[in-house]
């Protein structure tokens, strides 16, 4: 009997200055980068827990936790990949993903498309099962004063 699931992740990052900003799998030009133990890709890291929600396999912390120094840097688009490993684990793929990038700067839309068909490479998808978008706090709190960036997404999985 085939079952379909969905999940939410969430995800924010503080933005600094000496790293790279990775969204979506893809290095974006900007001033500051975002501040975490692997790559901080704030879009994979809400699609991640999103799946990995649906499968009812714990969050990304659970699978990838900061204390591990053996995966310090590691790439999220490697984080997605081991999650459609889990998928395919529990007979399961993933249907579609709906993402939502919070941000104040810089431009995203110049670069959904790389970053649909880098998600859906990882994901073992088509890129028009992959869904991003960008919007801004409207100069609201910490994202707003583009202090970091947050992404919230919905997965929808079947399981045979």
């Amino acid at each position: 009997m085939t079952a379909f699931r969905c999940g939410i992740g969430y995800d924010a990052h503080r933005l600094v200055s000496g790293r790279k900003l990775i969204l979506g799998g893809v290095d974006i030009p900007h001033q500051s980068g975002l501040e975490g133990h692997s790559d901080a890709d704030v879009l994979c890291h809400a699609i991640a827990d999103a799946v990995l929600g649906a499968l009812g396999a714990g969050d990304i912390g659970k699978h990838f936790p900061n204390t591990e120094q053996s995966i310090r840097g590691i790439s999220s688009i490697e984080i997605l990949r081991h999650v459609a490993t889990i998928a395919a684990q529990k007979t399961g793929r993933v249907v579609n993903v709906d993402a939502t990038l919070l941000a104040e700067a810089p431009k995203i839309s110049p670069h959904i498309s790389t970053m649909r068909e880098k998600i859906a490479a990882a994901l073992a998808v088509k890129a028009d099962a992959i869904s991003i978008k960008a919007t801004t706090n409207e100069g609201l709190g910490a994202i707003g004063r583009g202090e970091g960036m947050s992404a919230i997404a919905v997965a929808t999985v079947e399981i045979e």
